[in-house]
């Protein structure tokens, strides 16, 4: 008997990107549950009624939220291209890093965005992303996972996609290739993966969406 696998979400957020993202590299055949976050379904308040939020995974009736636990869940229940690290102690610095960018990371730039870039807020954002910069440089890999995408590089997918579409939208600067020669080189890198051009919502759309919430009248 097949998987019933379904996500509820939404296209433009980036945290259910995240689960896409981990579906697709496996290759799992999913149906995509679109949600009205201002009229949210029966569906999702009965999943998900801690948080009331997407992305919701629902795996044969069975309901997993909040974005990396998803993907987490992804990678322990189907097998194929691995996400997080065998090795014990790689696997805690990927969730160390991965919470790094939840907790320290997106906020900062969101600040940032939102903000339409004023300066102590950029220079907020810039101290956050300079870990991840610092990361990649000390490493010296191409991802986060080294040759492979793994779970710090799914949780920095706003890092790599939103954060050029925010700044095209409201004509700021977040993320300067002089400033962050590698995490840039990384985010061209990553959005180019056959995987992420699957994954990944139209541009287009992302641009219209900052214009409209945090553009100037």
């Amino acid at each position: 008997m097949a998987d019933e696998v379904k996500l509820h979400g939404v296209t433009g957020s980036p945290f259910v990107c995240r689960a896409v993202i981990a579906l697709n590299l496996k290759g799992i055949k999913y149906e995509f549950v679109a949600e009205d976050l201002s009229n949210k379904s029966a569906d999702l308040l009965k999943y998900n009624p801690v948080y009331k939020k997407v992305p919701v995974l629902i795996h044969n009736g069975d309901p997993i939220s909040e974005s990396l636990v998803i993907v987490e869940y992804i990678d322990e229940v189907w097998k194929g291209v691995p996400i997080l690290p065998q090795d014990a102690y790689e696997k805690a610095q990927a969730r160390f890093w991965a919470k790094v960018i939840d907790d320290k990371c997106l906020p900062a730039v969101f600040k940032a965005v939102s903000s339409h870039g004023e300066e102590q807020a950029v220079a907020e954002a810039h101290e956050a992303l300079q870990f991840l910069e610092n990361e990649l440089k000390v490493k010296g890999i191409k991802f986060f996972g080294g040759d492979n995408i793994n779970l710090v590089d799914i949780a920095a997918t706003f890092v790599a996609f939103w954060i050029g579409a925010a700044e095209e939208a409201l004509g700021i600067e977040v993320l300067s290739k002089h400033k962050f020669p590698k995490l840039t080189e990384w985010s061209d890198n990553y959005v180019n993966c056959q995987a992420m051009k699957e994954s990944l919502p139209p541009r287009d759309n992302l641009v219209a969406f900052f214009n409209k919430r945090f553009g100037k009248a």
